[in-house]
């Protein structure tokens, strides 16, 4: 009887220390805390760091993440010129038909979509070893954390601790869900985006960056929605007013 104790105490041991381990190893840090420009109700999108985010998407992000929702005259919207905007897309080929149904490849207009690096999905994981990279046109909404999330991931990679068994292929970030990712750390180092406008190009400082651009591009109606929004709740705080003097005087004199 002792002895079959012993054997049940022993098993109950080992699966609560094997799922106390299990839990260590699903528990994804949260995600650090900014200060974004688009945040709150007076949020509103900082274009020159939109821009640089761009930079930083079209230099780097570009190589393996589409962005399908973006077309290049959106980019007018966070300060690019027409003439800047019209030059990218020019140095881009888009697939296309001519007037003969011929398939060809054209240099790019302002009206087409962001060229992705990959024709398709199974392109895009064959080039990947089978991972897939998301596109990035609505990523900052589609990931709870937003922008917080997305500069945790950019910016957590680092070593993994001693507990951590080794996944092939995969890189350590204890932001990520099972804290192993098939992407590379992609801002690996600094000067890796030589800004236009002369910022340096740290690696936080291309983290904050690309997040306002990828910010923009998910909700780029969001600086209107705001405003509207202020202008919407002092109409009303006004018009509540008035409406409370109103009522004040149509029955001063009234006894209760």
């Amino acid at each position: 009887m002792l002895r079959n104790l012993s054997v049940l105490t022993a098993l109950a041991l080992c699966v609560f220390l094997n799922t106390a381990a299990s839990a260590r190893a699903d528990e994804t840090e949260h995600p650090k805390q900014l200060a974004w420009p688009f945040n709150g109700m007076t949020g509103y999108v900082d274009k020159a760091a939109a821009q640089r985010g761009f930079q930083v998407y079209s230099n780097i992000c570009s190589n393996c993440h589409s962005m399908n929702r973006i077309a290049y005259r959106n980019l007018l919207d966070i300060g690019f010129s027409e003439n800047e905007v019209k030059a990218l897309a020019a140095s881009k080929l888009v697939a296309d038909f001519d007037d003969k149904g011929q398939a060809i490849m054209r240099p790019g207009k302002l009206s087409d979509n962001l060229v992705a690096p990959f024709p398709n999905e199974d392109a895009a994981r064959a080039a990947h070893d089978g991972a897939y990279p998301p596109d990035l046109s609505l990523i900052v909404k589609a990931r709870h954390g937003g922008g917080d999330y997305v500069y945790s991931i950019l910016t957590g990679f680092t070593t993994a601790p001693a507990d951590e068994k080794p996944v092939a292929n995969k890189y350590y970030n204890p932001y990520y869900p099972n804290h192993w990712i098939s992407m590379p750390p992609p801002l690996a180092s600094e000067g890796m985006v030589t800004y236009q406008d002369g910022t340096p190009a740290t690696v936080d400082q291309m983290a904050k960056d690309v997040v306002v651009y990828l910010q923009w591009a998910a909700e780029p109606e969001m600086e209107a929605r705001k405003q509207l929004g202020l202008k919407v709740l002092i109409f009303l705080g006004i018009f509540t007013t008035l409406l409370y003097l109103a009522k004040r005087r149509i029955w001063r004199n009234v006894k209760h």
